[in-house]
């Protein structure tokens, strides 16, 4: 059974669509688990694959209404909770609202836990189609983005010049990864390839906003070699973006991120951020302040360690 068919099943109980129509929360995580009938310690057991840590004695104190889930960590938890039981997006987080039934508010178009896990999946198909391991076989020793933002707010495109290490004999080629802000056509990005490499196989998935492009080099890399090479995506597809953020699977070396923005949208602050997973809080937060002719910030990182790295802003 596919994830969408499960999530319909759960959303039409009618117990489970009051429940999270008019809360209160613990009601609301009662009846989500009892209609996905999930026990209390698998329910802990789908947590604790996600990094996060709650007793079976907290989840059954949260859907009695005995306690409330409060601290960051919680709150991690009802998110994650959230895709486990297949709950729409917010569902159980609004509940818990200074007022009880408050809806929290979100940062439009940013990549959300969900998205992010939904994509993480997606991901692998899609290197599994281009017949590409998730190392590759290549270990980045330095990068330098470039992400431009349009004048209707849109991610207009980015371009990055990379530099790779060979870690076995015969690697030919790299797999570059590129995530829309939600409402993206993966279909009508256009993949560029700018320097030293040449555009492969490009894959796609519609509901993610998730494209995979194969760059192939013009010869096959040796144990030690180095590689420099130049590639970009235009998009241009979605609607507004508020961050621009990179997963790294393992540490890496140097990684330098610009954003740019036009004289017609420019943003009211912005800020870098670090997470050490999808499930993990934003930490490292850092105020970035526009500077130069082309109205950009940056962030350098000389070692970047596994997890995620970006840097967002806010509009008027």
């Amino acid at each position: 059974m596919r994830l969408g068919e499960r999530h319909k099943e759960v959303a039409q109980t009618p117990t489970l669509e009051a429940a999270l129509r008019n809360g209160p929360f613990h009601l609301a995580l009662r009846a989500a688990i009892a209609a996905r009938r999930l026990p209390l310690h698998r329910v802990q057991h789908h947590l604790s694959r996600q990094g996060i840590t709650v007793g079976v004695t907290s989840l059954s104190y949260w859907q009695q209404g005995a306690r409330r889930p409060q601290r960051a960590e919680s709150m991690r938890a009802v998110r994650a909770l959230e895709v486990i039981l297949e709950l729409p997006e917010e569902s159980l987080i609004r509940l818990l609202g200074p007022t009880g039934n408050a809806a929290v508010p979100r940062r439009l178009a940013a990549h959300s836990y969900r998205s992010l896990v939904e994509a993480s999946g997606v991901l692998e198909r899609l290197l599994a189609e281009v017949e590409s391991p998730l190392d590759g076989g290549l270990r980045t020793v330095g990068q330098h983005e470039r992400v431009r933002i349009g004048p209707g707010r849109e991610l207009l495109g980015r371009d990055s010049q990379h530099i790779v290490r060979a870690q076995r004999e015969g690697v030919d080629r790299y797999v570059a990864v590129h995530h829309g802000d939600p409402g993206c056509s993966p279909a009508d990005v256009t993949v560029h390839a700018m320097e030293n490499c040449r555009t492969g196989r490009v894959r796609w998935d519609a509901g993610t906003g998730l494209l995979v492009a194969e760059l192939l080099f013009d010869a096959r890399l040796r144990t030690g070699d180095t590689h420099l090479f130049r590639y970009g995506f235009e998009d241009g597809t979605a609607g507004a973006s508020t961050e621009y953020l990179r997963g790294f699977g393992v540490p890496g070396g140097q990684y330098a991120l610009q954003v740019r923005f036009t004289d017609d949208a420019l943003p009211v602050r912005c800020h870098r951020f670090a997470q050490q997973s999808t499930a993990a809080p934003r930490g490292g937060r850092q105020e970035l302040t526009l500077s130069g002719r082309h109205r950009s910030v940056h962030l350098v990182e000389p070692q970047v360690r596994a997890g995620l790295l970006g840097i967002g802003w806010d509009w008027e």
